[in-house]
């Protein structure tokens, strides 16, 4: 069930804005990947859920080059149902898993407006909405 990249257009999101994402992790996913920020080399937050070393990792990226790796326990389960609700607090990002437990990752570049989202991986995209 890996799903083709999606990337989502006409979208911008500033701060106070959440974005909800809701779908299905495939029973034998390895990696799922929510990025938003300016374009693919300019990322302010690179969420990665990862089952295959059990981690769900968090980065930056600024013209192309990564920084250091923020890395977390991952509780999320191979094919159940995800929401994912990533709020954009200016400074920060805080990220509301399933179990209602809240990730934070700073806003290590500044962005102020996201209007490049890609979401990919062993993932499918039931709903997406910005609150």
């Amino acid at each position: 069930m890996k799903t083709k990249e999606c990337y989502l257009k006409s979208i911008v999101l500033r701060p106070g804005d959440q974005l909800k994402i809701q779908g299905k992790v495939a029973s034998d996913a390895e990696r799922i990947r929510i990025d938003l920020g300016a374009d693919e080399d300019n990322l302010a937050l690179h969420f990665n859920p990862r089952w295959d070393d059990a981690a769900i990792v968090c980065n930056s990226k600024h013209e192309s080059t990564w920084g250091e790796e923020e890395r977390h326990d991952n509780p999320l389960q191979r094919g159940a149902t995800l929401k994912i609700l990533i709020k954009l607090t200016g400074n920060l990002f805080e990220v509301e898993l399933p179990n209602g437990e809240e990730l934070t990752f700073p806003n290590r570049e500044g962005m102020e407006v996201i209007n490049y989202i890609r979401v990919k991986g062993d993932f499918k995209i039931t709903s997406f909405k910005l609150i």
